[in-house]
């Protein structure tokens, strides 16, 4: 499925900073000469885009666990066949600003476990397969004020991307120890960065790590 390409997801709650983060990280791979690709879920495809607006904006309670995961996942299969994996295939690396960890966190420990596990993972194997990140960078931040942060950033978007911003604090706590549940249980594919520090000692950080983990000089 994969060539020698390498597929790296950014995950965390909301304003931890993961569409800054991705773009820097990016850049720094081009000046190595590493082709990339920058991607994100959903909304990494055509279709992903009309997806993305009917899943992260309106009403927070327009739609269940359940409707959430299947439209991510139908959002994820196209964006896996259309985008990903022909990327990975050309040596290209992907990096994707959220991948199927969220759809754990956000459909599973967000909605307080309203829907089994065993679904999520039988979508996963249905869509994606045995196939999974070559690393997931994980920012963590306390969700006030990762909140905080999103609203603030909200205010200079024309669309209004705040569907999950309107959910509850206990929403987003939940979520925030989801992350970190899935991170532990795959230690070898995580790595967490503490999403508080400013934007240039956070990227040192992450370009540190990376650059140790693939061997860029």
């Amino acid at each position: 499925m994969q060539g020698n390409g390498k597929f790296i997801t950014f995950e965390g709650g909301e304003g931890t900073g993961k569409s800054t983060q991705i773009k820097l990280l990016a850049d720094f791979l081009a000046k190595k000469g590493v082709q990339t690709v920058l991607t994100k879920e959903p909304g990494g495809t055509e279709v992903g885009q009309e997806l993305r607006q009917i899943l992260v904006t309106g009403d927070p309670d327009k739609m269940d666990a359940v409707a959430e995961a299947l439209l991510y996942y139908a959002d994820r299969r196209i964006h896996m066949t259309k985008k990903v994996w022909p990327a990975l295939n050309n040596g290209q690396w992907v990096l994707s600003d959220r991948f199927a960890d969220s759809t754990v966190a956000y459909q599973y420990y967000g909605y307080n476990k309203k829907i089994d596990k065993d679904i999520l993972q039988d979508l996963y194997n249905l869509a994606v397969g045995d196939f999974k990140p070559d690393l997931t960078i994980l920012l963590d931040i306390d969700p006030k004020i990762g909140l905080s942060r999103s609203l603030k950033k909200a205010q200079g978007m024309q669309v209004k991307e705040l569907r999950h911003e309107g959910r509850a604090l206990e929403f987003h706590e939940n979520l925030r120890k989801g992350f970190l549940e899935i991170a532990a249980k795959e230690p070898e594919r995580f790595v967490i960065f503490d999403a508080n520090k400013d934007i240039e000692t956070l990227h040192k950080e992450i370009v540190e790590y990376v650059s140790n983990r693939f061997g860029l000089k």
